[in-house]
């Protein structure tokens, strides 16, 4: 059941990313120079890192919980869920024209948007399974859902927020040395951040409208996450010279978010923190005998 301070969590869990969106954008007027190359490949690797453990601990073995009743087969929704979050991710980025950081030509269908345009719709198209992926969280909880927890909620909303951060500056800042004044490069990062609440509210409405099963939607997101650190992230940590810097960026990202998850998320959420239940054994693993 709803209840109004569930609803003020709700709204606040949703803002949380797109604050993030936006304090990174406003880095545009503090600094004078673009990012160097070695700052983006380190930025870039962290978002990814904060992805991809976001994808596992807060999406993925939670849908597995939500079917363990099928026993042996309930990876089964997960997958199912994971794939449709692929293919959707893959009609998007095919059907929409867009330009990832340091490519030389842009993607999708023929179009005559400009560079910059094609530069913001490359990161809103980045942002959409992050918005679905907090607004599945907070669906599930508004649900009653009793695995998922207002401060496993949380702390997806905080790593996607805290990611966001580097995200915001990454496109502001090209935007300003492709000529845009400093407010129009802040506007672009802001409104490429704008998607994530949007994705969440429909993600919401359509879990409640349509009575759409938990495992495929927590998966689903999930699927569409790590197609865009496969696609996106990953090729633009690695481009250039010394992409160890990606790579180790990309482990603090992933400790981070995998930290923020166990730490204020409900310890039931995960089959390895369940406590011992009243048969006497724990999950999986028979009693030691004394």
């Amino acid at each position: 059941m709803m209840t109004d301070e569930s609803m003020i969590n709700t709204f606040w869990g949703l803002m949380i990313p797109f604050a993030g969106t936006s304090a990174g954008s406003a880095c545009v007027f503090l600094m004078k120079d673009a990012l160097r190359q070695g700052v983006q490949r380190a930025l870039t690797g962290f978002a990814a890192g904060v992805m991809v453990a976001a994808s596992i601990w807060s999406l993925l073995l939670p849908a597995m919980e939500q079917s363990s009743d099928m026993g042996r087969l309930s990876f089964l929704p997960a997958c199912i869920g994971f794939w449709l979050g692929i293919g959707f991710l893959l009609l998007l980025d095919t059907i929409t024209p867009h330009l990832h950081m340091n490519a030389e030509h842009a993607e999708g269908p023929e179009s005559r948007l400009g560079r910059t345009t094609k530069m913001v719709l490359a990161v809103t198209l980045h942002n959409i399974p992050e918005g679905m992926a907090v607004g599945t969280v907070y669906a599930a909880m508004l649900a009653g859902q009793a695995r998922i927890s207002a401060g496993a909620a949380l702390a997806l909303s905080l790593g996607i927020a805290i990611q966001n951060f580097p995200e915001g500056a990454i496109i502001s800042m090209p935007l300003r040395t492709e000529g845009k004044s400093r407010f129009s490069a802040f506007m672009g990062g802001v409104l490429s951040g704008a998607v994530e609440p949007a994705a969440a509210v429909i993600t919401i409405w359509a879990f409640r409208a349509v009575g759409l099963a938990l495992p495929y939607c927590l998966s689903f997101a999930a699927g569409a996450m790590l197609y865009v650190v496969v696609e996106e992230l990953i090729p633009e940590m690695s481009h250039g010279q010394h992409s160890n810097t990606g790579v180790l960026m990309f482990a603090v990202g992933f400790t981070l978010m995998m930290a923020l998850d166990v730490a204020l998320g409900s310890c039931s959420t995960h089959r390895c923190c369940q406590k011992t239940s009243l048969t006497g054994k724990t999950d999986g693993l028979p009693r030691r005998k004394a």
